[in-house]
């Protein structure tokens, strides 16, 4: 009867009051022949799997999301990179001026010693901006001339090719202002874009080297003003017409270098390739231009690159190929800005 009693008092027990027996990773051979199951040595029970569970997931997302010491790590290889980038490009600044404006090694005159012929060049391409005397000259505009009774300067006749790579040069110049104006790195550069833009028109890279270098500074805790110029405005606003001029002017240029002044014996193309080879070898201010090619090759890219959020979504990936080539990839970013776009600093 106490045994009876005993059985019915056990069955009845809840069985959270007696726990559960030890699983063993090994099996026996007694348990084999009765054919009992044996556990999984991985399997885990209770509260037990559901706290290692969580335990490996928050693993997990910490390992995704980096520990501190790892992001800290990141900001600081960052900015390594950053103050690499700086030093390369202050080092450019200094031999863009030593070699291309104070020694004498390059092709050329230094600026100390520069002759009277040097600077009635520079005088006459400038009268030659953007070929506007010369196209009203070879009589595209005479006929409203006429009507209105001006009467236009005459340029001085350069060769074309000397006047193409000029124009080329401010061509391209012209395209970076909507660039530079919603650049999302703009207020690090403390000076006035109007200025240091206007005295690009001019110097191209002496002015802008800098700005690059300056660009990559640390953020400023201080919030700094970032509403543009009356000049920026315009740019901005009106990049697609600053892009189709800046795109129309370049492309002018190189047909203008290889068949411009028809009038004039200046050669075919073979000859105005070996004037373009000479001019570089012999002139200064040939030689400077074709390293602003260079620098403006670079820095395109860099800039496009960084500023790809002020694209249209639409135009997003052809712009990211196109950046790389010269000349056509700004006058696409121009002619792709978003109309309410975001310029706003980071």
């Amino acid at each position: 009867m106490m045994a009876w009693r005993f059985v019915l008092s056990s069955s009845l027990r809840p069985p959270f009051l007696y726990s559960r027996p030890l699983q063993s990773s090994v099996s026996t051979p007694a348990a084999k022949e009765r054919g009992l199951p044996f556990p999984n040595r991985h399997m885990t029970y209770g509260r037990s799997h559901h706290l290692r569970s969580g335990a490996l997931l928050a693993c997990q997302a910490r390992q995704q999301r980096g520990t501190p010491q790892e992001e800290q790590r990141g900001t600081e290889d960052g900015r390594s990179l950053r103050q690499l980038q700086q030093a390369a490009l202050w080092t450019a600044e200094a031999a863009y001026i030593l070699w291309l404006f104070l020694l004498p090694y390059a092709p050329g005159d230094p600026v100390w010693a520069i002759k009277s012929t040097t600077v009635d060049e520079l005088l006459g391409l400038s009268l030659n901006f953007f070929f506007i005397l010369p196209l009203m000259n070879a009589g595209i505009f005479n006929p409203l001339l006429i009507i209105v009774g001006l009467h236009v300067l005459e340029p001085p006749v350069l060769h074309p090719v000397a006047e193409g790579l000029f124009n080329f040069i401010i061509g391209w110049t012209l395209l970076f202002a909507p660039l530079l104006y919603t650049d999302c790195h703009r207020d690090r550069y403390k000076g006035s874009l109007d200025v240091l833009w206007g005295f690009q028109m001019f110097l191209t890279n002496t002015f802008l080297i800098p700005y690059m270098a300056i660009r990559l500074n640390d953020k400023d805790v201080k919030p700094s003003n970032s509403k543009l110029s009356e000049l920026g405005l315009l740019m901005t606003k009106g990049s697609s017409t600053v892009g189709i001029i800046g795109g129309i002017v370049c492309l002018v240029s190189v047909l203008w270098a290889f068949w411009g002044r028809p009038d004039i014996d200046f050669g075919g193309i073979a000859d105005r390739w070996h004037f373009f080879v000479e001019y570089i070898g012999e002139e200064r201010l040939a030689y400077a231009f074709l390293w602003d090619i260079c620098l403006y090759s670079i820095f395109q890219p860099w800039l496009i690159g960084e500023n790809l959020q002020n694209v249209k979504k639409s135009n997003l990936s052809t712009i990211r190929k196109l950046r790389f080539i010269p000349v056509v990839g700004l006058v696409a970013y121009t002619l792709c800005l978003e109309e309410e776009r975001n310029v706003s600093q980071t």
